[in-house]
């Protein structure tokens, strides 16, 4: 690999970012974190975890502010960045990040979805570059699992 290759090479930016990423998280209930079926990689929901710590909680727009769920949304990313090397064993077979489900625990009124999940989106971009731009929903719900703040799913177009 030459060298302008391996400054494009996911890892390589990871690293640029300061991102060490944890293991791929443990499901909670009864499913498995990622689905491949031909060329699609499914992820499941995965929440702002931190590695070996507990999930950040609370109501966007209440308990927790939209910087902090932004934060709180690019940590989901690392979460699901680590599924997918789970899955793939090297993130340069990424090929396409097609499309994000971005659910927050809003409270009543709150309208800012969309930034809360840019901090996801934000993170695949510079992760993928332009391989990281994907379609997205981003929607408020009553109540998340553990009241998490934010969970975002992901489907993802592989090459061999």
């Amino acid at each position: 690999m030459e060298d302008s290759e391996q400054l494009d090479h996911p890892r390589e930016r990871l690293r640029a970012l300061g991102i060490d990423l944890p293991p791929s998280p443990t499901p909670i209930a009864n499913f498995v974190s990622y689905v491949r079926e031909g060329p699609l990689l499914f992820l499941s929901g995965q929440g702002p975890q931190e590695p070996g710590g507990p999930a950040h909680t609370g109501k966007v727009g209440a308990d927790v502010d939209v910087a902090t769920a932004c934060r709180h949304a690019r940590l989901v990313g690392i979460n699901l960045l680590a599924v997918m090397q789970d899955a793939l064993g090297d993130l340069a077979r990424v090929r396409q990040v097609v499309k994000l489900f971005g659910m927050v625990n809003a409270a009543p009124g709150f309208a800012d979805h969309p930034a809360v999940i840019d901090g996801c989106s934000d993170l695949l971009i510079a992760v993928f570059g332009k391989a990281g731009r994907h379609a997205r929903s981003a929607v408020g719900f009553a109540s998340l699992p553990g009241q998490i703040t934010v969970e975002i799913e992901a489907i993802v177009a592989v090459s061999d």
